[in-house]
């Protein structure tokens, strides 16, 4: 009787145990990035009864249960309210962290913001690990480093080089008849200034240029008109003179704001050598009008994009990559140690993890302005809770059987 008291009871234990770890994959049903733990029963060693062969044997009931992560796919849910900051992995691998005593950990949970120094953290105060960028790119092969992101930083103004407008002239314009055509460009201080290029016909498939400053943007006596030639068109429309691969010359000198000189490429061609103005019988109109320089600017929204690039917006319209996330790769990621707030760290029994960049060496993907839900499958859990409860209340009535059966037993001494 012994025997089937000890066997019933072992089959408690396991029962109680598997049933706290279905109730932490439905606690965790919610959170963010959790991988749900599976259930493995181990039948304990046999007792032999007599000599003979493995007929004899009787088992002794089910050892501790194991409780194994399942690190299967969960659910990537697009962020689309505040959640510029927010990550998932699409595949294998975890984002790297460190807590307060610099140990490296590793989540799944991309729910990341900024600390009051511009670190990039996870909610519960982790370093996100990366490689910061220098000049907008980042090299994944160095080592990482805690993701700073410069709130308060001033992007420096950048001079217009190069401009460009698409325009067609109308073919049926009279002999003098004009149009004329706006772009902003900007000088060394990030100043806006408007040049204004006006094209006059003066004969069919001719036509002359002048681009000209506003008298105010100049110091006295400065010269308003910074350049002029003449345009040639054939007679299919097409920029025939200038040639390809010679941009008007555009010099603007004695800024009032005290600026450096504007030294600037008109291009009339595109990359790809098609001309950029043609004279064709349709109203006269520009299009896409271009150029390179912008203004001083200041941050104004972080983002995570996808590949894991963090990425800072400019008030002045530009974007400038800061870093980069890791992903790092672990082969036996059952083996890793669960510490709390979303958090694994490696066991001794854990491979070396491979940290690298998003999509390589067979990290999975980093989705921007992502987050990747539970894999905790409710429906399951309920039909394990289930077949849990169903076993306990078996092992539980063979403890009632042999508790009568011993009784019976005293009695038949009596």
């Amino acid at each position: 009787m012994g025997t089937a008291f000890n066997t019933a009871l072992s089959a408690l234990n396991a029962d109680s145990s598997a049933i706290d770890v279905v109730g932490n994959n439905l606690a965790n049903l919610n959170t963010t990035g959790f991988k749900a733990s599976t259930v493995e029963f181990s039948e304990l060693m046999a007792e032999q009864l007599g000599a003979g062969s493995g007929d004899g044997q009787v088992g002794l009931g089910v050892g501790q249960v194991a409780a194994v992560q399942d690190f299967s796919q969960g659910s990537i849910n697009t962020v689309t309210t505040g959640g510029a900051l927010d990550a998932a992995i699409q595949g294998s691998g975890f984002f790297v962290v460190t807590d307060s005593n610099n140990n490296q950990l590793y989540t799944r949970d991309g729910s990341f913001q900024l600390s009051s120094t511009g670190v990039l953290q996870t909610v519960t105060g982790q370093n996100v690990q990366g490689w910061m960028a220098t000049n907008g790119v980042a090299n994944p092969n160095g080592p990482t480093t805690d993701i700073t992101v410069p709130t308060g930083s001033t992007i420096a103004p950048s001079p217009t080089a190069n401009m460009g407008m698409t325009v067609n002239l109308d073919s049926a314009t009279a002999v003098n008849g004009t149009f004329s055509a706006p772009i902003q460009v900007y000088d060394s201080l990030g100043q806006a200034h408007t040049l204004t290029v006006t094209y006059t016909e003066t004969a069919p498939g001719s036509w002359s240029y002048a681009v000209t400053i506003p008298p105010g943007d100049l110091t006295a006596g400065g010269n308003t008109t910074v350049a002029n030639g003449n345009l040639t068109f054939g007679p299919n429309g097409q920029l025939t003179v200038p040639a390809a691969g010679a941009p008007v010359a555009i010099a603007v000198t004695g800024l009032a704001d005290g600026a450096s000189n504007m030294n600037i490429n008109w291009n009339l061609y595109s990359s790809s050598g098609s001309p950029l103005l043609t004279q064709y019988a349709q109203a006269s109109a520009i299009s896409n009008p271009t150029q390179d320089g912008f203004a001083a600017g200041q941050v104004s929204q972080v983002s995570i994009e996808n590949g894991g690039l963090v990425v800072a917006d400019y008030t002045n319209g530009q974007q400038l990559t800061i870093g980069q996330l890791a992903v790092a790769s672990i082969a036996n990621p059952t083996s890793l140690l669960q510490v709390g707030n979303n958090n694994l760290q490696a066991s001794a029994a854990t491979a070396q993890a491979a940290i690298g960049a998003s999509g390589t060496g067979g990290n999975g993907t980093v989705q921007g302005s992502s987050l990747e839900a539970s894999n905790t499958d409710m429906a399951q859990e309920f039909t394990n809770l289930l077949t849990y409860e169903r076993s306990y209340q078996a092992a539980s009535k063979v403890i009632t059987t042999a508790d009568q059966l011993a009784q019976e037993t005293v009695d038949l001494i009596h």
